[in-house]
């Protein structure tokens, strides 16, 4: 498998150079880029300017292994608000844009929320409701993704949606495509389950993955913690996903850096280094 670290794991006003220094000296090959609104990779960042970022995290001695983003929180595919739909749809669509100018084979999507309690109001949406309507804006996008060479990775997430790897096994594959897969967090499905349960239910349909843990007695976002500090079952996840065949990108995704580092906060991305070839290593 493949030590990747999500952009998330830094200080959001370190700049991009300094983000992707201190992963290199960390240990890392793969880093985890995100689209913003108005970041190095935004909205409306020129080609010539992705090409840049491309060429400024190869230069660094990194590959880019995949694109997430956090705007879909502000944006539920699933909303009773078209307006809010057509938003969803539009930062899908660059996700796919972004990702073939990065070189990116693989985004993360979030197809739609029933609810998410760590955002202040977030709008309700009946379940059946954001099953349809997350089907159809997965289902919108494939051709473009196919075309563009990017699989669509839905990740189960705090989103009160997709809560068993059953369900989400379903989800995907009604979808029928080749462009459509999991990006499977294993942090987060502490909460509802066994992340070991749900990679070997997920099998081949997952097509990234990211290293969280979580201390179940917290049970809120403030759970997260250090790898090798929470709950996570590490030899059973590795069993796990050894048993699948998955051979590709892992990427380490410590949020939030603060306030559990707030001074020296480049510590945190040599200790999550140092504990992911730690987890790799268990039950070889």
């Amino acid at each position: 498998m493949k030590k990747a670290i999500s952009i998330w794991s830094f200080p959001f006003d370190w700049p991009l150079e300094r983000k992707l220094a201190v992963a290199r000296e960390a240990g890392f090959a793969g880093f985890e880029i995100d689209l913003t609104e108005s970041g190095p990779v935004g909205m409306t960042t020129s080609a010539e300017d992705l090409r840049a970022v491309r060429r400024a995290v190869e230069s660094a001695g990194l590959q880019l292994s995949g694109l997430a983003t956090g705007m879909y929180w502000g944006a539920n595919a699933a909303s009773a608000d078209a307006a809010v739909r057509q938003r969803a749809e539009a930062i899908l669509r660059r996700q796919i844009e972004c990702a073939q100018h990065l070189g990116i084979d693989a985004i993360l999507v979030v197809p739609g929320a029933v609810g998410v309690d760590f955002v202040p109001g977030a709008e309700v949406v009946p379940y059946e409701t954001v099953y349809r309507r997350a089907n159809e804006f997965i289902k919108a996008a494939l051709p473009a993704a196919q075309k563009a060479g990017v699989t669509l990775c839905v990740e189960n997430v705090w989103n009160k949606f997709l809560l068993s790897p059953i369900e989400m096994r379903w989800f995907l594959d009604e979808l029928r495509h080749e462009s459509v897969g999991s990006y499977f967090d294993v942090g987060n499905a502490l909460l509802v389950g066994y992340p070991e349960d749900w990679i070997g239910t997920l099998g081949k349909r997952i097509r990234r993955v990211h290293f969280k843990d979580f201390r179940r007695n917290v049970g809120t976002i403030d759970g997260f913690c250090d790898l090798l500090s929470g709950d996570v079952n590490w030899p059973a996840v590795m069993q796990a996903l050894r048993k699948t065949g998955y051979n590709g990108w892992v990427a380490g995704e410590m949020i939030p850096p603060v306030p559990f580092y707030k001074h020296c906060p480049e510590v945190l991305i040599h200790n999550t280094s140092r504990a992911m070839d730690a987890i790799f290593a268990l039950e070889k």
